[in-house]
């Protein structure tokens, strides 16, 4: 059974879906795309975000980090995939791209930009639970910045680490559970830059790396690489840092010879 923990509401039965964080995203589904509006703190992240996925990726499966269509033949789950930020740029990349979200309005947002786009990008509502419970596996599986949104984050990151193949990737980022998040993450972008819109995050849902890697030590996934994200106000730009006080990515890798994991129940 999943257990909601502090300052998290809890979702149905078997499920990590916090249904007031849920409903947040529903209502800001139609400006998912707009570049100067209430996600405009991911759009500055994006880019930085999608050359660390596509690096990593293209490293781990000894792929072209350059060719147009470097990431052809890989099969790609981006879980809280909103309106499609990323899976886009991943399925342009050549990846057979699955998003999914628990916000209805996010997913017809994503299908309707995709098809605008032309791009085939499977979009699914569904949880990462539900697909755990399937047969469906992937070589990579995104779990980016949704770890701070759902009721409980261990199950939830187990239930993540249940769709990687054999030899495949787990990437995850969030925001680190410090003083100087709160500060930054919170009282700097949502109240003072307006990057977000109030409310967006709650401190103490935030994650610490020691948190993800305790949640996923007996998954048979293995930590490959953890760098910090910050900010650069004077070049008004984000870049990899070694400082993981603030907003961090993680990535690990499951063995070519692993087993899977249970099913989540």
């Amino acid at each position: 059974m999943t257990t909601a923990q502090p300052g998290r509401a809890a979702g149905p039965q078997g499920s990590s879906v916090d249904p007031g964080e849920v409903g947040r995203f529903d209502a800001m589904a139609a400006d998912w795309w707009n570049p100067h509006g209430s996600m405009k703190a991911l759009h500055r992240l994006n880019p930085l975000r999608l050359r660390y996925v596509r690096d990593r990726i293209a490293a781990h499966f000894g792929l072209s980090a350059t060719a147009l269509k470097g990431l052809a033949g890989l099969s790609l789950v981006d879980i809280g995939c909103g309106a499609g930020l990323l899976s886009e740029p991943l399925a342009r990349l050549g990846a057979g791209v699955v998003g999914i979200d628990a916000a209805p309005a996010n997913i017809e947002a994503a299908r309707r930009h995709a098809a605008e786009a032309g791009l085939a990008v499977d979009y699914r509502l569904a949880t990462s639970e539900e697909l755990a419970a399937g047969d469906e596996r992937y070589d990579v599986v995104l779990a980016m910045e949704i770890v701070e949104h759902v009721a409980a984050p261990a199950p939830f990151l187990r239930s993540c680490a249940g769709l990687v193949k054999p030899g495949g990737l787990l990437f995850v980022s969030t925001l680190n559970r410090t003083m100087k998040a709160y500060a930054l993450a919170i009282l700097g972008a949502e109240r003072v830059l307006r990057w977000l819109p109030r409310g967006t995050h709650d401190w103490n849902k935030f994650v610490t790396p020691e948190e993800i890697a305790e949640a996923l030590a007996q998954t048979g996934l293995a930590e490959a690489d953890r760098t910090g994200v910050a900010y650069n106000p004077l070049l008004d730009e984000w870049r990899l840092s070694r400082d993981l006080d603030v907003n961090y990515m993680m990535v690990f890798a499951a063995d070519p010879e692993r087993a899977y994991p249970p099913r989540s129940s």
